[in-house]
């Protein structure tokens, strides 16, 4: 499964499409595309076939038309990449009001970018170490900074607070993803290939040799029916990175103020 990179087009076209500041032609035919058309069109095709079966042609056919006539509106895959990530980061929920303070708001954001994974799991295909610098990330972006604002930490503990959260989403859901595919792939589902290999496997562990790892795997493989639940992983890891995030903001309160004269 290949990677692609975000924000490896050309940057000048890649904000022109991202924020729409691109200038049309005053004469001549109207177009008969939209970018934001093409957008959703590639994320059909990548929401039901993967980000594999995604290219130019594709979209073009798609659209019934022909692909050269795509570049006159979208350069190259890596702008379009850029434009279908924005476009989909602007469908995350960002209710004003969230009861329960940082954490139910941090945790909000987090169920919120689990399911948008699930939606469009070609998502994890991308890598973002050069993020999408387009009105829907930095919209999202500023939402979630604004989650831990005014509790004590500093701009670049913000900022590291919403990233820890997020990549611990992004591996959570990987691993579900994965698992999901596996099961369309292989027909069975984990349940189904626990109840085959649990059996085989206890027959040839020597569990006075691996004592720890037979006691623990007997007791998660009983609990979740399988070697691994995705869910309970999202769910748990999720708790304790809040947790962290806790001491870290009882810690700030904790520090003393500037002295007096």
């Amino acid at each position: 499964m290949s990677t692609e990179y975000s924000g490896s087009g050309d940057p000048q076209r890649t904000i022109e499409l991202l924020w729409g500041s691109q200038q049309r032609p005053k004469r001549g035919p109207k177009p008969r595309l939209t970018v934001e058309q093409i957008a959703r069109t590639a994320l059909e095709v990548a929401d039901a076939e993967g980000l594999a079966a995604l290219s130019m042609r594709r979209v073009a056919d798609e659209l019934g038309v022909a692909t050269m006539s795509l570049y006159t509106y979208v350069p190259s895959k890596a702008e379009l990449i850029d434009v279908m990530l924005d476009t989909v980061y602007g469908e995350t929920a960002r209710p004003e009001e969230v009861a329960g303070g940082w954490r139910a708001r941090l945790e909000q954001i987090a169920r919120e970018n689990w399911a948008l994974y699930h939606r469009h799991p070609w998502m994890l295909q991308i890598a973002t170490s050069r993020p999408v610098m387009g009105p829907n990330l930095i919209a999202k972006y500023d939402y979630e900074l604004r989650a831990v604002s005014g509790i004590g930490l500093t701009e670049v503990e913000m900022d590291s607070v919403v990233s820890l959260v997020a990549g611990h989403v992004e591996g959570a859901a990987r691993r579900a993803v994965e698992a999901a595919q596996a099961e369309q792939h292989t027909g069975m589902t984990d349940e189904q290939w626990w109840a085959v290999h649990a059996p085989l496997l206890e027959k040839v562990l020597d569990a006075s040799r691996y004592p720890t790892a037979a006691r623990v795997g007997a007791a998660a493989g009983a609990t979740y029916g399988a070697a691994h639940d995705p869910q309970h992983a999202f769910e748990f890891g999720l708790q304790r990175v809040l947790d962290g995030i806790e001491v870290l903001i009882q810690a700030r309160a904790e520090r003393p103020g500037p002295s007096g004269p």
